[in-house]
């Protein structure tokens, strides 16, 4: 243990503002002659979280590489900094709130800052709010937990100059994250991410930050009631509301707004998972609060059992995402891929006539971009994350095949739970009423399009060199077939394309399939996306399509696992 070490776990500990990190880091201090305390002291001190395009996302605890309020302080002071270095301190906004206990005006450029229901997510809102004031600025914070996509409404609706959500969405209890937008109302992209790092790096101490006791505005509902009211605008007038739904919000904050939705629309009332309706940051009914992960559906699929609803819809902790799940045809619920739930929305979407441009990330499956053809719309691929989907000139509608769907870019332009979850009930009322199912409308876009088979290799490791590695051994050694089908094109994300900026990527494309390879932005994760399309010449031809896609995407699995040493 080097006395180096220790002087800056003591500087640290100096300014530390929290009295349970405090104590923590005290404790592993006063301990670190017990070698494993050393370890951990070490971890916690050998860099800083970085601030990226997916903002700050980590455990919670003491010291620079974990989530709190010293680490979010400094991140609220960079982004203070950048906006004052753009000039956007001086920009005005729509409407002067009132301040809490206070009223009157409040000069100076708007920051709406949003929270979801994780363990320390309120105090980092305050501090985030505090530095604002502190920095010149003007900070309103939302009222309560609430969704995300609530916060990226309310940056546009307040004609705010830049937003902040603290959510860690649907990771581990033990972690909690901060999203940065800005005025445009998407999440940042390069280069701004790195702007506002730099900002961050520049803060020497806490002390050179102020933090006032008050100042900021709080808000009541008139937010989240306009936010309710803009929800309406995704449905059509006079369509059907007649589905039964069963509905999860995975411990997180969705079900109040959802329920509201809902019954604006005039949908019959959720049958709600009660074991995970309300939320807890303990998350204590799955290993990870996130509906695509093994089991997290247990509990809603029990209670699908005993209602028997047209179709269960899912939440992830801050209601960003959405997912869908079915009664296949042997009478057991199955989750729909997201990529089934991408395409069943957009064939909706041209059923109502709309107009625009259809657009989704490389990582999510081609069949959007032939439903947009067939329809003679507009389509764009763009890298991942909705920070780059949000920004397609004349969108209309995006997804992404991690369960996250954008169908109102004018109210929302992130990807939005709320939303998606009213245009899949409205899509299963239709259906309904004309004696089909989801299931059937899938046939449908097989039978038009060839049968698009979508799957994923995740790894999540402990130690991100296997990540590092599994990464440069494919760019060193890469495949040329999978699953006996030869790569025909081969290309290192990196670089870019005519299309695309560069991003840590690869992609092979095969005869009839197509596989992406990349870091994830915010696990420690390696994720592989694989995709094959089965030409389909007849309804009696589904089956046997549907069994060799499955074939193929197993043994591109296998196959690729092997190139990449994983």
């Amino acid at each position: 243990m080097t006395q180096d070490l220790i002087a800056r776990a003591q500087a640290w500990l100096a300014e530390d503002p929290d009295s349970e990190t405090r104590e923590e880091l005290a404790k592993l201090i006063e301990s670190s002659a017990n070698a494993e305390h050393a370890a951990e002291l070490a971890a916690r001190f050998s860099g800083t979280l970085q601030f990226g395009t997916a903002g700050l996302r980590g455990e919670l605890g003491a010291g620079p590489m974990r989530m709190n309020r010293s680490v979010v302080i400094r991140a609220a002071a960079g982004l203070a900094a950048y906006l004052k270095a753009k000039g956007q301190d001086r920009e005005g906004e729509r409407e002067a709130l009132s301040v809490e206990g206070g009223g009157g005006r409040r000069a100076g450029a708007l920051v709406v800052i949003g929270y979801d229901a994780r363990y320390k997510s309120a105090d980092f809102a305050r501090d985030t709010a505090a530095v604002m004031v502190g920095a010149g600025l003007r900070a309103t914070v939302l009222p309560r937990p609430l969704p995300t996509p609530v916060l990226a409404y309310a940056i546009r609706h307040l004609g705010a100059v830049a937003g902040v959500e603290v959510t860690a969405s649907h990771n581990p209890p033990r972690d909690n994250g901060y999203k940065v937008y800005l005025g445009d109302g998407s999440q940042i992209v390069p280069p701004a991410d790195a702007e506002i790092a730099a900002e961050i790096d520049a803060v020497v101490s806490l002390n050179d930050v102020p933090r006032p006791e008050s100042g900021w505005e709080v808000l009541g509902d008139e937010v989240l009631d306009a936010y309710l009211a803009r929800t309406d605008a995704v449905l059509t007038p006079g369509s059907p509301r007649t589905a039964n739904v069963v509905y999860t919000a995975m411990h997180g904050v969705g079900k109040d707004v959802l329920l509201a939705a809902f019954a604006r629309a005039g949908f019959p009332e959720p049958v709600l998972v009660a074991e995970q309706a309300e939320p807890d940051p303990a998350f204590p009914t799955v290993a990870f609060p996130n509906p695509e992960e093994p089991g997290a559906m247990d509990l809603a699929f029990a209670t699908a059992r005993r209602a028997d609803p047209d179709i269960v819809i899912a939440n992830d902790p801050d209601a960003d995402r959405c997912a869908a799940a079915v009664k296949d045809r042997d009478g057991e619920w199955r989750m729909l891929r997201g990529d089934e739930v991408g395409a069943l929305l957009a064939a909706h979407l041209v059923t109502k006539g709309v107009s625009g441009v259809f657009a989704e990330s490389i990582v999510s499956s081609s069949l959007l971009g032939r439903i947009a053809e067939a329809a003679g719309l507009g389509y764009e691929e763009t890298l991942t994350g909705f920070k780059w989907i949000a920004r397609v000139d004349g969108l209309r509608y995006g997804y992404e095949e991690a369960l996250g769907y954008c169908v109102d870019p004018e109210g929302v332009r992130d990807k939005d739970g709320i939303t998606a979850a009213l245009l899949v009930a409205e899509l299963a009322s239709v259906l309904k009423e004309q004696g089909r199912t989801v299931l059937d409308l899938l046939d449908d876009l097989a039978l038009a399009h060839g049968l698009h088979a979508t799957d994923q290799l995740s790894v999540r490791v402990e130690d991100l060199t296997v990540i590092s590695d599994a990464m440069a051994r494919l760019r060193e050694q890469p495949p040329t077939a999978l699953a006996g089908l030869a790569v025909t094109k081969a290309e290192d994300l990196t670089e870019g394309t005519e299309a695309l900026p560069p991003t840590d990527g690869l992609r092979y494309y095969l005869e009839g399939a197509r596989v992406i390879v990349r870091p994830s932005g915010t696990e420690p994760k390696l994720k592989c996306y694989l995709e094959v399309v089965v030409p389909v010449g007849s309804a009696d031809e589904l089956d046997a399509a549907r069994a060799k896609a499955a074939e193929l995407l197993a043994g591109i699995k296998k196959d690729l696992a092997a190139a990449a040493g994983i």
